[in-house]
């Protein structure tokens, strides 16, 4: 193996450790000790390959923040019929939440830091988002109320248990694995909330 290949393999799995510290464990507060640690590296190379823990995080935020953006385009771009579109847009919410359980409300966490955060919808692209929301209450397959609505409802049912994980693992008595099973179950219970027909 090259030098450079070793340079990229070693920043991949710092990048990865603390992903999986931030978004799979919830350990926000992770020191740059903790990561090489965790990580089997010396402390050092954070600093040598990221120059600072806050770059590190930085990077790993903006990673988070793609996959984020990825999964509005969903919504945002596809020509799929309404409801199929929303389908997908909800299957790849729940495989993010079951694969990076904390991310969202890491997002929430920085952008209530005041860390930067760049919007993943342009207005033109939720004013049509909207106007199909709409469509869809006319033709009677959506409750009538503000689209607004409809889109906090969606959201709510897919994040809320995920962003609250810790308090319903310990109030409802149940493993990781229980929870994990539950998350992957929700997407045609949510369908059928969102949908009346």
């Amino acid at each position: 193996m090259s030098k450079q290949e070793k340079k990229d393999q070693t920043q991949e799995l710092i990048k990865e450790t603390a992903k999986n510290l931030f978004f799979v464990k919830g350990k926000f507060n992770a020191t740059t000790q903790e990561i090489a640690d965790e990580a089997g590296v010396n402390r050092t190379l954070i600093n040598y390959y990221f120059r600072s823990r806050d770059n590190l995080i930085q990077i790993i935020f903006d990673e988070a923040h793609r996959v984020e953006k990825e999964k509005s385009e969903i919504i945002m771009t596809s020509d799929l019929p309404f409801k199929a579109k929303i389908a997908e847009f909800i299957e790849g919410s729940l495989s993010t939440s079951l694969k990076y359980p904390y991310l969202e409300t890491y997002i929430v966490s920085q952008i209530n830091k005041g860390s930067c955060h760049k919007r993943d919808v342009e207005e033109d692209e939720l004013k049509k988002l909207y106007k199909d929301i709409e469509k869809e209450m006319e033709l009677g397959n959506i409750e009538k109320m503000a689209p607004v609505q409809f889109l906090l409802n969606m959201i709510s049912l897919l994040v809320f248990p995920s962003a609250v994980r810790p308090l319903f693992l310990e109030n409802l008595m149940i493993t990781d694995q229980e929870f994990d099973k539950i998350i992957s179950e929700r997407k045609e219970i949510i369908l059928n909330m969102l949908f009346k027909k």
